[in-house]
């Protein structure tokens, strides 16, 4: 045995990586395969009996994708509203339950809400003005005052509408107006539920038992859309249901 190094075979030269397809040419290679295996198929199909009949051409139909957005109005996004709910509201303005002051103050609300808090960023004065402004720019229209801006918002939170959530801030009932996904919603209502107490009925919180009583029911209603423009007698008019 040698202390000679065995001999070395030369070494084949190393191959070069191919240069990288660009993306077109991939995917027309993929559509190519694809039509040429719906074109067996369909030849397959139109002659069993294994004849030489020629597909000359294949057509693929899509249908609109299922997740594209909606087509909203306005640049403000849109909100998921519970159907019931919203017969529900027709309803109560109709057997005079609620006042128009108390639905415009909440439909003002829910379409301004935080996406994904179920939370509205409005002092009560901002609410006022923001209601008022298409009025302020028609002559002779009638505007809300924001006294009767405060009366609807306490009205709002006893039917469990909306619930006042501290430094100017509202929280919509969540199950009835919500800007966001399913997700979202799930994990506002539990923030909700957490921060009650344990051993209170979660029946009579918040968002829970939404009102009013139609049976059972007396209040003082205002239908009030600019105190200095109705008669104190008809806003001391009281209706018992």
């Amino acid at each position: 045995m040698t202390s000679d190094s065995p001999s070395r075979q030369p070494r084949r030269p190393r191959a070069l990586p191919s240069p990288a397809a660009p993306q077109g040419a991939v995917f027309n290679d993929l559509l190519t395969l694809l039509g040429e295996q719906l074109g067996q198929q369909a030849q397959a199909a139109a002659d069993p009996k294994g004849g030489h009949r020629k597909v000359k051409s294949v057509t693929v139909e899509y249908d609109a994708d299922a997740r594209s957005a909606h087509d909203f109005a306005g640049p403000s996004g849109y909100s998921l509203a519970s159907n019931w709910f919203t017969q529900l509201m027709a309803q109560l303005l109709v057997a005079k339950r609620v006042t128009v002051s108390q639905v415009c103050v909440f439909l003002y609300v829910a379409g301004g809400q935080t996406p994904g808090t179920g939370l509205a960023e409005y002092t009560q004065q901002e609410i006022t003005d923001g209601l008022n402004e298409l009025a302020a720019k028609v002559p002779d229209s009638k505007r809300i005052t924001r006294p009767t801006v405060n009366r609807a918002v306490r009205r709002l939170c006893d039917l469990r509408w909306l619930e006042q959530a501290g430094n100017g801030r509202l929280r919509l009932n969540v199950t009835l107006w919500f800007r966001g996904g399913s997700a979202a919603q799930h994990d506002v209502l539990a923030e909700i539920r957490a921060s009650q107490p344990e051993d209170a009925d979660p029946l009579t919180l918040f968002p829970n038992q939404i009102g009013p009583d139609l049976v059972h029911h007396q209040e003082e209603l205002d239908f009030d859309l600019g105190d200095s423009e109705v008669p104190m007698e008809a806003r001391r008019k009281r209706r018992t249901g």
